[in-house]
């Protein structure tokens, strides 16, 4: 679907999108379709031709359904092949309902983001260019069910030898990470460049045996290296100039923010 833009083409993400009917993805893409800074691509809604597609164009993010076709669980099988084959494309599952067990099936498949459609559809945009950015999309709630799934995390904390896992200026690191910073604030914080954070976080994944940042922020909560500045009540304070999504737990209706 061709969509009239300010921006170039090379300079919008592009974005693949399958929900779970063909009429309910055509919709999708023409809504997503309006923000330019996205180019949209439609897939059909099964998981076969969703994964040949994908592995084609190699778009930036997938916004995939956890239902495809009359399948009501294919889209987090489809993550998984997503993740081990396309590991460049970051994926975002679209919930019908914000449940806990859609939520951890989602994120263990391998998900960078849930988005679940009781949240205004504005908000997708803006998941999906965090998503590309290297954040993790998800309400203050759910990420509460993951907190909850992996309150006690089994993560060492010294090495065989006795000592420290990781290094003082990894554990820097961390605690901007834990902040929700991205990795170029943490190089504006920590005077280095974007390259040389990528490869702390390389190394810090590597050492933790994880593979995500909402994992490495439940390694810090897990071993004292603090709560983030600029929660309270677990939601971030916009006046602590947070992105507008929090991470913490709150009962009543959360905003989005990206780890």
């Amino acid at each position: 679907m061709a969509h009239l833009s300010a921006l170039p083409s090379q300079d919008r993400l592009r974005v693949v999108a399958a929900d779970s009917t063909s009429l309910s993805t055509q919709l999708l893409v023409e809504a997503l379709a309006r923000d330019p800074h996205l180019q949209v691509m439609e897939s059909a809604s099964n998981a076969a031709s969703l994964l040949q597609l994908l592995k084609q164009e190699r778009p930036h993010v997938a916004v995939v359904s956890a239902s495809l076709g009359e399948d009501h669980n294919a889209g987090y099988e489809l993550v998984r092949e997503i993740r081990a084959q396309i590991p460049a494309t970051r994926v975002i599952v679209l919930l019908d309902a914000s449940e806990r067990a859609a939520v951890l099936e989602a994120f263990r498949a391998g998900a960078q983001g849930v988005f679940c459609r009781t949240e205004p559809f504005r908000l997708l945009s803006k998941c999906i260019q965090c998503i590309h950015r290297g954040q993790v999309w998800a309400s203050s709630s759910e990420l509460h069910f993951v907190l909850e799934a992996l309150a006690k995390p089994a993560f060492p904390n010294l090495q065989a030898n006795g000592g420290a896992l990781l290094s003082a200026r990894e554990m820097d690191v961390v605690r901007c990470v834990a902040e929700g910073l991205t990795n170029r604030e943490i190089a504006q914080r920590l005077k280095l460049t974007e390259h040389t954070v990528k490869n702390y976080l390389f190394r810090i994944f590597d050492k933790l045996g994880v593979s995500s940042r909402v994992e490495v922020v439940l390694y810090a909560l897990g071993n004292g290296v603090g709560r983030p500045p600029g929660l309270q009540n677990g939601r971030r304070s916009h006046a602590a100039g947070a992105s507008p999504k929090a991470a913490g737990s709150v009962p009543a209706p959360a905003r989005k923010t990206a780890i």
